[in-house]
């Protein structure tokens, strides 16, 4: 058997942990720590404020329909300016609720603008209000676009698809989570697919045509001024000559002179203006004669069908409702839609 070492003289051996527990006294291990001393070592629980759960509104059904409809006809630089404001149509929804004047018809929708100079927080300014077109009808009013501007010298009447436009199915929003197949909506509303971001690679006569859009619309029955025999000049001088001339009330020669007298026409100008005004009235009464003619062969072409869905169809014209948020509008309300479908049989 070995024997332990021997501590060299003079010098004390280092006790071990254990030896030093043993023989310190009243010193304890750390584990018979009194209970106090441990919760020093932890750090305390603070509770949480209470908050108050955060509600948002329930969104309404129909609720984003009228931004849906497609603003035909606004310039692209001008489409933000519409959400400036916080609009409001829920006229147009409650349109389509139980005993609504919609509720239950088929209805095509489209969009289209109106500026205005309004008063707007103290300040005029100008507006552009959103407007909303509801045509009551069993098929579509129309799937043509007309392109027209006092800037044009043409019109031009094309398929929506050379627009990217189209009537495509609403679906309100409790029945978004549905298969869009098996939905049979009523409501249909015109939507375009060009997206601005690509306008940019257009030319920029393409990006205008979307200016000078208009829903078309044929109707059987003859616009009440259809045969207006008023013509609008924009004689092109700097500036240009901009007036209105009637061929069977005015007489050319005499309406000249007085623009010349009121020093709106240079002198040297009469004759080109006389020819000019001259082409506008010949222009207008080919326009005139045509829509006529075209009317009479969509008319003769027509199965009863169709005949009686277009006699039978009302326009409805949907104003943004009043709210402290937006501003008044109940002065520049009109029934007037567009060049091709008149006036609407109701204004809401």
């Amino acid at each position: 058997m070995r024997r332990p070492k021997a501590t060299p003289k003079g010098r004390k051996r280092k006790a071990t942990p254990k030896e030093e527990g043993s023989s310190s006294g009243g010193s304890k291990s750390s584990n018979e720590l009194p209970k106090e001393s441990k919760a020093t070592t932890r750090g305390k629980r603070i509770k949480a404020p209470k908050t108050e759960p955060e509600f948002f509104p329930e969104k309404r059904n129909l609720e984003d329909l009228w931004e849906a409809a497609f603003p035909v006809g606004t310039e692209w630089e001008n489409m933000d300016k519409i959400q400036e404001i916080s609009w409001n149509f829920s006229n147009l929804e409650k349109a389509f609720e139980e005993g609504g004047e919609l509720c239950g018809k088929k209805v095509y929708v489209f969009g289209c603008t109106e500026a205005q100079l309004l008063d707007v927080k103290n300040e005029q300014k100008i507006v552009l209000i959103p407007i909303v077109v509801a045509v009551v009808s069993p098929i579509p009013p129309s799937d043509k676009i007309g392109i027209k501007s006092v800037q044009r010298e043409t019109e031009e009447i094309i398929p929506m698809k050379a627009m990217k436009m189209a009537w495509v199915p609403y679906i309100p929003l409790e029945d978004r989570h549905s298969q869009v197949d098996r939905l049979k909506t009523q409501i249909f509303t015109l939507a375009c697919t060009q997206r601005r971001s690509a306008l940019k690679h257009l030319k920029i006569e393409r990006v205008k045509q979307y200016d000078y859009c208009l829903p078309y619309f044929q109707p059987l029955k003859a616009d009440e001024d259809e045969d207006d025999t008023v013509v609008n000049i924009m004689f092109p001088l700097e500036p240009p000559v901009v007036c209105d001339f009637d061929w069977e009330l005015d007489d050319l020669e005499e309406f000249t002179d007085e623009l010349i007298k009121e020093e709106a026409l240079p002198n040297d100008q009469k004759d080109a203006f006389k020819e000019y005004v001259k082409e506008q009235v010949r222009e207008q009464k080919r326009a005139q004669r045509q829509v006529k003619e075209a009317r009479k062969k969509a008319i003769e072409d027509m199965d009863p069908e169709t005949r009686a869905a277009f006699e039978n169809m009302r326009f409805y014209k949907f104003y943004p409702v009043q709210t402290p948020d937006t501003p008044d509008i109940s002065n520049v309300k009109v029934p007037y839609i567009n060049r091709y479908y008149g006036k609407a049989h109701f204004v809401m």
